[in-house]
């Protein structure tokens, strides 16, 4: 389940930069408005972590998703019909709108750290949130050529109302399958102990609202988390992981359409590619990680390994300013976002971490600052675009960051452990 919410609201994510074209000409857009248009989401997603943190912890992740699913799904098929309105006022239903589905979506990652750290052991919890984290590339090699495709045949405006429908069915099977581990018909004690004495937090929600309002709503906590230097680490780290993200979600298929002379149905297949890839190697990454826990290496090496290699692996990306074939581009940028992939283990570095009184706030901080960068990144590469007329830079800059990530976590992050809080 968590893999299929992922999935959609990835796809409802990366919807505007399939159709980013034919929408921008259609409403008049620059390529600064367009990085305003995409980073809108991110504005209000950021903003709303740290609340969304805090009410997982106060309600618990189960219900406050199920309602999280449901209006950001809404908000995505509105979407669907700003065309209808003149010029001016779709440009400004649109950013309201993308502010909205930022909102809502601001409980999903936390609430996935928060369910994969009360269902799994700390040997199994590297692939499980490897699977939900791969979502954000299958959306793409999904959803890509059908948006692409219902955009080329339908016009721009279908894929909103095509995926806000799917998204509110979505939320009535979570209403319908997802329990807690102590709440689930299915288990038994077995289970329950296996989970327990590996490391899940089968308690996270089971406890009273009463008692976990008393844990949560503490502010010193973030001063602990915030000082701390491994999570400041894994912060910085996060941060720039999501700068390679946001210019996937955003701008690469404006980049094969402008910078390589695609047609959008084009650029919608191939788009999947990369994500195909990236999709592979975040599943390589996780089993990969569990694999070496379970050979008994230290849970800071078994972590740090694939997201130092696939980090390295992603600063290849770079090379594409010097070759010519479209083919070859496709091929490096394949090559980058499996690396991309393989990294991609800061849930699980979450899921390890985390205070367990304040799963849900810790993941919400960490969340915060890695989705700065959908901010920032669509922003910056616009001005970079609008300066110099071409992608060369925005691939030096998303290069930069994957390095940054390898040197914040050689040098910075230090010994993965869960934090324990000073509650006194």
């Amino acid at each position: 389940m968590l893999f299929l919410v992922t999935t959609l609201y990835y796809a409802d994510r990366s919807i505007i930069s399939i159709i980013g074209t034919p929408m921008s000409d259609s409403l008049g857009l620059s390529p600064v408005a367009m990085g305003y248009i995409f980073s809108a989401f991110s504005w209000s997603y950021v903003i709303a972590q740290i609340p969304a943190g805090m009410l997982l912890d106060r309600f618990g992740s189960i219900k406050i998703c199920r309602f999280a699913i449901l209006l950001w799904s809404a908000f995505t098929l509105l979407q669907g019909f700003v065309g209808f309105f003149p010029t001016g006022m779709a440009i400004v239903s649109l950013f309201v709108l993308r502010i909205l589905v930022g909102l809502s979506e601001a409980p999903s990652f936390p609430a996935n750290s928060r369910i994969v750290s009360a269902w799994f052991p700390n040997k199994e919890r590297g692939t499980a949130s490897a699977i939900f984290t791969s979502a954000q590339y299958f959306a793409t090699v999904i959803f890509a050529p059908v948006i692409a495709w219902l955009t080329s045949d339908y016009g721009w405006e279908t894929p909103f109302i095509a995926m806000g429908a799917a998204g509110i069915l979505c939320a009535l099977l979570w209403l319908k399958t997802m329990r807690g581990p102590k709440e689930h018909p299915k288990v038994n004690e077995a289970e329950l102990s296996y989970i327990e004495q590996g490391g899940g937090l089968i308690n996270l929600d089971s406890r009273t609202s009463e008692k976990r309002s008393n844990e949560v709503f503490k502010w010193k906590y973030f001063k602990q988390l915030l000082t701390n230097r491994m999570l400041l680490g894994v912060y910085i780290a996060q941060y720039c992981i999501n700068v390679l993200t946001y210019f996937f979600l955003t701008w690469f298929p404006i980049y094969m359409i402008k910078e390589r002379g695609m047609s959008i149905l084009e650029a919608g297949f191939i788009a999947s590619l990369p994500a195909l890839s990236g999709f592979t190697g975040a599943l390589v990454g996780g089993v990969l990680s569990d694999f070496l826990i379970k050979k008994g290496v230290s849970l800071s090496k078994a972590r740090k390994t694939p997201i130092i290699c696939g980090m390295l692996l992603s600063t290849t990306m770079v090379i594409c300013n010097y070759v010519e074939q479209d083919w070859l581009v496709v091929a490096i940028m394949t090559l980058a976002f499996f690396g991309k992939g393989v990294g991609a283990m800061g849930w699980a570095v979450v899921s390890d971490t985390s205070p367990k009184e304040i799963v849900g706030l810790s993941g919400g901080l960490f969340n915060t600052f890695g989705n700065i960068a959908g901010i920032t990144t669509p922003i910056v590469i616009g001005y970079i675009l609008h300066t110099t007329g071409s992608f060369n830079g925005a691939l030096v800059f998303v290069g930069i960051n994957a390095l940054v990530v390898v040197l914040s976590y050689l040098f910075v992050v230090g010994e993965i452990k869960r934090v324990e809080l000073k509650t006194k």
